[in-house]
């Protein structure tokens, strides 16, 4: 049979074309597959930047096999800086009362600007010397009557000494204090407590189909034999899941809340440590000091005006006469109306960064808010001003969320997907703050949550490297409340991790834990004198 010249034709162009495409995929084979695996909407991107910024290094999607290991990572530092710590009887756990804490070159007048350094030397009750570190401590000084206060910073020598450092920002009487609010002993039972299980807290779902409404159990990580729904975000491989209940669909789900259960990972022995009496305990009684101006000393040079970027310190500044002044800058008073011309402002996380929205909308008298049709506590805020075009919004973060109070889970959704959705530009600012829902759950629930979200913003930052974005950590909460749950110790677990994963990105952080530890708020949701200072930060930043 006789081929025509035309089919010759095309039977040479198509393998010319099959030849070609097959070259391709082996020089891109990587490239190619990842690709082929991603949302439509993530590839649209990798496209736009391939085309339009070739000279910036590009990230793809990081496999889930990189995650663990990334968590991993973490995770065995943060086991390497919470060593297990032997625990038999109380007598041989730290002790406030019998440690010692000795200032070193003491003297009766201090000049303002002086650093101050402490020789503590902690013992255990039977007032033996100990051989090994990990206390969690708390050191602030303070003057009350000048509503000035400041942390210290604390360094462990692993020996059972601790050097506490003090910047002497203010002139008067000073009080010194150093807390121990959880021995070594506490510090290990609590590490080793919270990743030992995700049911400290158990969810109830709210389904509702037509007039029925049926409530089941719903958790991070639910065991159970019944049929589960599973909510899952495909991109980032985190999961939610409920029983399902008979006779609905998993897409049912309409509202959630949560409460404490009865299940306990301590021990009746390790629960003494942590009794109201054994909590926040002061180890340097009546010791105050006196600060003078000392007036041969050199002028203190002028700082710069706090702008993004600027790399933080430990303290980072101090509070005085209810005011933040940060050490490495100086924050400019800012008419807030005038700074937020303009601008679109993402507020996205726990109550903590809510506080803000309340605190925008009680400050813009022409602020508005709109109504999005949503009840309940955690409802997504929208606030505008459409004369100066100012864009302010809040939402929660996703599951986790504990509370007593039923809340809507019909708009929730994770923040790296909200991330990944917003164009970015100079007149965007996201400012995400996360943790305290974390505290009741294994650490790494935590960190894969904040690792999404790092990828996330690196992917905001390659399309649209314009774009603010700030980390506002945790503050510091009530000290004798629910410790195996929500103790402060796993919240600075949470802030070294935080800070730790952030660190390579050009994003602001507000050091909400310092500044709350500086103003001795002791409170989940602090005073408005603190938001306030928060927010001048952010504003700084902006304008």
């Amino acid at each position: 049979m006789k081929i025509s010249m035309a089919n010759r034709k095309s039977l040479l162009i198509q393998f010319i074309l099959a030849a070609w495409i097959i070259f391709t995929v082996f020089q891109n084979s990587t490239k190619i597959w990842t690709a082929l695996k991603l949302p439509i909407s993530l590839h649209h991107w990798n496209f736009i930047m391939k085309s339009s910024s070739p000279e910036l290094p590009l990230h793809p999607v990081v496999s889930s096999a990189e995650t663990e290991l990334r968590i991993k990572r973490i995770m065995d530092k943060l086991d390497q800086l919470i060593p297990p710590r032997p625990f038999t009887h109380m007598n041989t756990t730290t002790s406030a009362a019998p440690s010692t804490a000795t200032i070193l070159h003491s003297r009766d007048t201090y000049c303002r600007g002086d650093q101050l350094d402490i020789l503590l030397e902690v013992r255990d009750h039977l007032e033996r010397r100990k051989e090994y570190g990990g206390d969690f401590l708390r050191a602030r000084m303070s003057s009350p009557a000048l509503k000035a206060g400041a942390s210290g910073k604390v360094t462990d020598f692993n020996n059972g000494t601790y050097l506490v450092s003090f910047t002497l920002f203010w002139e008067g009487w000073v009080s010194l204090s150093i807390l121990l609010i959880h021995p070594s002993e506490g510090v290990s039972a609590l590490w080793r407590a919270r990743n030992q299980g995700y049911d400290r807290v158990i969810f109830t779902g709210q389904f509702a189909s037509g007039t029925s409404h049926v409530n089941t159990d719903c958790a991070l990580v639910l065991n159970s034999s019944a049929e589960l729904c599973e909510y899952l975000d495909a991109q980032d491989q985190e999961a939610f899941y409920c029983v399902r209940p008979q006779h609905m669909p998993c897409a049912a789900l309409t509202h959630m809340q949560s409460k404490n259960t009865d299940v306990s990972y301590l021990s009746r022995q390790e629960w003494s440590l942590f009794e109201r009496s054994n909590v926040g305990v002061e180890i340097m009684e009546n010791n105050a000091i006196n600060v003078s101006k000392c007036n041969n000393r050199k002028t203190v040079t002028m700082k710069k005006k706090c702008k993004f970027g600027v790399a933080s310190t430990i303290p980072g500044g101090h509070v005085w006469k209810e005011t933040w002044n940060p050490v490495s800058c100086s924050l400019a008073p800012v008419k807030m109306k005038e700074c937020l011309r303009g601008k679109f402002i993402y507020l996205m996380g726990d109550s903590t960064i809510r506080q803000w929205m309340e605190y925008f909308k009680n400050s813009i008298n022409t602020l508005k808010s709109v109504d999005l049709h949503e009840s309940g506590k955690l409802q997504h805020q929208l606030a505008v001003d459409l004369d100066e075009n100012i864009n302010i919004q809040w939402q929660k973060h996703g599951y986790p969320l504990v509370g007593s109070l039923s809340y809507s889970v019909k708009e929730i959704e994770y923040i790296a997907r909200v991330i990944d959705r917003t164009g970015g530009g100079k007149n965007i600012i996201i400012v995400i703050s996360l943790g305290q829902h974390f505290r009741p759950f294994p650490i790494d629930v935590f960190i894969r949550r904040t690792l999404n979200i790092h990828k996330a913003v690196q992917r905001l930052l390659l399309r649209s490297p314009d774009t603010m974005v700030i980390i506002k950590t945790e503050n510091i909460r009530e000290m004798h409340g629910d410790v195996e749950r929500f103790s402060d110790f796993h919240g600075y677990v949470q802030y070294l991790a935080i800070k730790d994963i952030f660190q390579d990105l050009n994003v602001g952080i507000i050091d909400a834990w310092d500044i709350t530890i500086a103003y001795g708020t002791n409170n989940v949701h602090p005073p408005q004198s603190v938001v306030r200072n928060q927010v001048s930060i952010l504003l700084n930043y902006i304008c």
